[in-house]
């Protein structure tokens, strides 16, 4: 049986409504993953600091299974700095340490319990969607290990169903056993879980340009990306697809090896993510950069995520 996840009920929270776009920027929502180191709401601080109309956080330490409890007030300034930020969407990305495919019950318990911790500090901070990965196979057969992570999911799901955040399965560039790097294997994880029931509503996908590139989804010229795209809409459907990660990839074409890269400056290359930034089926789509940040000093340098934005708004039509 798994353990009940020990952290209490996080209170129902008041999801953020979308804010209008700023005068002079494309309608087409873009930003980056931030820090919240200093407090939650820093991190809203350095997404108005880049240009960020979108954001991506960590909520805790995801090298760590125990979380310090958001206190209420922190909460309640991270959504007001949300809100007079204008920042239309915000997701969550989950603990590298969960796997809910894991064959070890005690850690898929714990992974169990962390989406669960998840989704409960989502919704306390007005977060509809936590962005997780569905974990890795191990020495299991991959159909099992597939069935393994959408039944922990669907638990995760059904262990919070007063609340409205979900969770997000994102594209896997396949490194090592992970899951997740072919959209057979996503379809296959969605099949269970919406069979659960309610559910399924809760439950989307999280694209990674570098991911699928790596796991061997072509991008670019149009013709090949147009086969990606309907290939994902025939198995999974374009309608799940909530958030875009965008990132270029240091390693090239189908190699299942995760690294990120610049905007145009990896292997994926700038007429990708043009054919990407205009495809109208992704109009709709937020775009969140998880590119590098660091300096030739390695000190995180705010000036390169306007860079990268800047670079995929050079892309857009002007508004």
């Amino acid at each position: 049986m798994p353990r009940k996840p020990t952290a209490s009920p996080a209170p129902r929270s008041t999801l953020v409504p979308p804010a209008p776009l700023p005068a002079g920027l494309s309608t087409r929502l873009l930003g980056a993953h931030q820090s919240v180191a200093g407090g939650l709401s820093k991190a809203v601080d350095r997404a108005v600091e880049t240009g960020c109309h979108c954001l991506q956080i960590f909520t805790r330490n995801v090298n760590r299974w125990d979380a310090a409890p958001i206190a209420p007030a922190e909460a309640e300034a991270f959504r007001a700095a949300v809100s007079a930020a204008g920042l239309a969407c915000v997701v969550v990305h989950d603990s590298y340490l969960i796997n809910p495919a894991s064959a070890d019950d005690t850690l898929r318990d714990k992974s169990i319990a962390g989406l669960v911790l998840e989704l409960e500090r989502a919704e306390q901070l007005g977060i509809p969607w936590v962005v997780a990965h569905p974990g890795a196979a191990g020495a299991q057969a991959r159909p099992v290990a597939v069935a393994r992570a959408a039944a922990g999911i669907a638990a995760a799901l059904e262990k919070t169903p007063s609340l409205r955040a979900g969770i997000l399965i994102e594209t896997t560039a396949g490194q090592g056993s992970c899951l997740g790097d072919t959209f057979d294997e996503i379809a296959a994880m969605l099949a269970v879980i919406d069979a659960t029931g309610q559910c399924g509503k809760r439950v989307g996908v999280c694209l990674d340009t570098c991911h699928v590139f790596a796991a061997g989804y072509p991008l670019a010229p149009a013709a090949e990306l147009d086969a990606t795209l309907t290939a994902f809409d025939r198995l999974i459907g374009l309608s799940r697809l909530k958030v875009i990660h965008a990132n270029d990839s240091k390693k090239p074409f189908g190699s299942r090896v995760d690294r990120h890269e610049a905007i145009g400056e990896g292997e994926i290359g700038p007429e990708a993510f043009r054919l990407l930034m205009n495809d109208p089926r992704l109009a709709a789509v937020p775009v969140i950069l998880e590119t590098p940040k660091e300096g030739d000093d390695g000190k995180v340098d705010p000036a390169i995520d306007r860079k990268n934005l800047a670079a995929l708004r050079a892309m857009l039509p002007v508004a």
